[in-house]
């Protein structure tokens, strides 16, 4: 499938991402490809534009892929990353791949990868009717916010109470986010085309359990039972402060985000023994 047709969501405060922007830009106009761009984290401007779009291309590091992962899976928009920030574990090209990759698209020779996502809603009180509700492509985390004190959360998988963790919070990661906090606080790195959650808590205290892995049919539930202080946070990118007895629920989205694989790009485990070898030691 050839795209005719190519969005560009970028980091504006990001000069390189600019520099990268005008390159891309550039390339599609000499060789008459539609194309149009827009900051990352203007949600009403890429979903008015991607409906007519093949393909979204991200410039920058993975926050600003984040961020335009939101919009993609509302509309169903393949996504590219190119890399711009020090790691790039949700990017498939460096920048100077970047006119490659472009040819790559527009003749269509790529491939598709379906990711799961989350699905997160606020249960205030702890009752059953919802609240606001969320997307991530990477994590929830319910935490301490800036007093230096822990939780206690409650845990449900199912109809199955898990642990109550003394923590400094917790984390419901999809495959995608199993590199990113989860990993930092302890969790397990798993192939990112599987479709579980991974629940960690973090900094746990005395608790047996560190980490486990649950099935998508399952929905997970965090109830705040103590806190000082304490949030959710979406991907990094968005908080909501909670109220001891608020409840927190976490489930497979129900659709994928699609990824684009362009021909010559790494493989998942390949990726990450090369990202890791730029990680401090």
């Amino acid at each position: 499938m050839k795209l005719d047709r190519i969005g560009f969501a970028y980091n504006p405060t990001k000069e390189a991402a600019l520099d990268l922007r005008e390159r891309a830009e550039g390339w599609c106009e000499v060789r008459g490809v539609a194309h149009w761009a827009a900051p990352a984290g203007e949600m009403t401007a890429l979903v008015k534009e991607l409906p007519q779009t093949g393909a979204l291309v991200v410039l920058g590091g993975d926050g600003t892929f984040l961020r335009a992962a939101r919009a993609a899976a509302e509309v169903d928009v393949p996504l590219l990353g190119v890399n711009l920030g020090k790691i790039g574990f949700l990017s498939k090209v460096e920048t100077n791949g970047l006119e490659a990759a472009l040819g790559h698209l527009v003749e269509g020779d790529f491939a598709l990868q379906d990711r799961m996502a989350l699905h997160a809603t606020i249960h205030p009180g702890g009752r059953d009717e919802a609240g606001e509700t969320f997307f991530a492509l990477n994590e929830i985390a319910v935490a301490r916010g800036a007093q230096a004190r822990v939780c206690r959360i409650e845990v449900e998988i199912g109809p199955s109470h898990l642990a109550t963790f003394t923590a400094d919070g917790l984390i419901v990661s999809s495959p995608t986010g199993s590199t990113g906090y989860s990993f930092s606080a302890g969790g397990p790195i798993v192939d990112p085309t599987s479709r579980n959650l991974i629940v960690t808590p973090i900094a746990g205290y005395l608790n047996a359990i560190k980490s486990v892995v649950v099935s998508p049919r399952h929905t997970v539930r965090c109830r705040v039972v103590d806190a000082h202080d304490v949030l959710m946070s979406v991907d990094g990118r968005e908080d909501r402060r909670l109220s001891i007895g608020d409840v927190v629920s976490v489930c497979e989205l129900g659709r994928p985000v699609r990824f684009i694989e362009p021909r010559g790009a790494l493989p998942f485990w390949d990726l990450l023994r090369q990202k890791s070898e730029l990680l401090p030691s």
